[in-house]
């Protein structure tokens, strides 16, 4: 079922798909899920809504055979959901995907590490915002302590995962985290990745105020003296990434608001009640659930998420202003996966 790759309006083609298994999460980050918004009485998705494994596993086998190389599992919290492991082994045996990744806040990853290392998964990358105990535990909203998924890191590096930690940076809420993080990390040999405060969905605050941008966060770092540039592993690559001029580690940074990289963006992701988005910053998205469960064939799906592909044109975050993120209705990250 092989075909050239599918481009989309800017000559994009399509390469990574994020895949979000669930809307639940048991943290609430102040930039993803607030928790005045997503109070214990907020209404989740039903498990009818959600895609089965067998589901997934049938449309990510059709976006590999449209050229897609990786895959991501996100969420909400992906290790909320049962059996994700099954899944993993399902997507594994799919012809040309190279990658399959997962991204977590850790909590249940030390108790799940072996299990989903043994269905064949190799890199996890954990959000981690803080060092500081108490600062962590305001900024995931549950009072849950920083010791709890560095165990998990450890946990997981002794199973045999590849490990990388990502940090979402807001000026004035934790900046001051940035050398401790890098030193601790450095120290781990593992990389840590910097990430710009992203005005994603509607309910995180977002000002420009509050972005500490790459290159603030490279200087504080010590430039250019400390660290030298990496080639990307593979054209579209996010991060960009420096290895510490002493050999020890690598840091990358996300720099969607100081630095949009729109122009090389090979994403399409898959919600987990089965709706395709162009983008992080969508607005609405393309109902594929629908046709999965109306009997649709392999070759009509394929024609619907060919066609959703070569429409696209977004490019948001090199349109983005103070403007637009105030007033652009976005879908929220805990369910489109970030």
């Amino acid at each position: 079922m092989a075909m050239n790759p599918v481009m989309d309006q800017l000559a994009r083609p399509m390469r990574d798909l994020r895949i979000s298994v669930t809307d639940r999460c048991n943290f609430r980050c102040t930039y993803c899920m607030p928790k005045e918004i997503f109070g214990d009485d907020y209404a989740f998705m039903p498990k009818e809504q959600l895609l089965s494994w067998e589901e997934i596993a049938r449309v990510a086998k059709l976006y590999a055979s449209l050229g897609v190389r990786k895959i991501r599992l996100t969420g909400g919290e992906p290790l909320l959901r049962r059996g994700l492991p099954d899944l993993i082994r399902m997507l594994k045996q799919i012809e040309g995907i190279e990658e399959i990744g997962l991204t977590t806040n850790g909590l249940l990853l030390g108790l799940q590490a072996q299990s989903l290392y043994d269905a064949g998964l190799r890199r996890v990358n954990v959000s981690l915002d803080a060092l500081d105990p108490e600062l962590f535990g305001r900024i995931n909203g549950r009072g849950i302590r920083s010791s709890a998924i560095l165990k998990s890191i450890e946990q997981a590096r002794q199973a045999g995962l590849q490990v990388k930690v990502n940090m979402v940076v807001q000026k004035g809420l934790n900046d001051q985290e940035i050398l401790p993080m890098a030193a601790y990390f450095k120290r781990l040999g593992i990389t840590l990745c910097f990430i710009e405060f992203m005005d994603v969905g509607n309910d995180n605050g977002w000002s420009l105020q509050r972005v500490v941008t790459k290159r603030e966060i490279f200087e504080r770092l010590g430039g250019d003296a400390e660290l030298a540039a990496v080639s990307p592993r593979y054209p579209g690559e996010v991060s960009k990434r420096y290895r510490y001029r002493d050999g020890k580690a690598e840091v990358g940074f996300i720099s969607s608001v100081s630095e949009a990289f729109c122009s090389t963006c090979s994403r399409i992701r898959l919600s987990s009640d089965g709706s395709i988005y162009t983008c992080l910053f969508a607005s609405r998205g393309f109902d594929l659930r629908s046709l999965l469960r109306s009997g649709a064939s392999d070759e009509e799906l394929l024609v619907a998420i060919r066609g959703v592909w070569e429409k696209r044109v977004d490019r948001y975050s090199e349109e983005r202003t103070e403007q637009t993120a105030a007033s652009r209705k976005k879908i929220g990250m805990s369910y489109i996966g970030g």
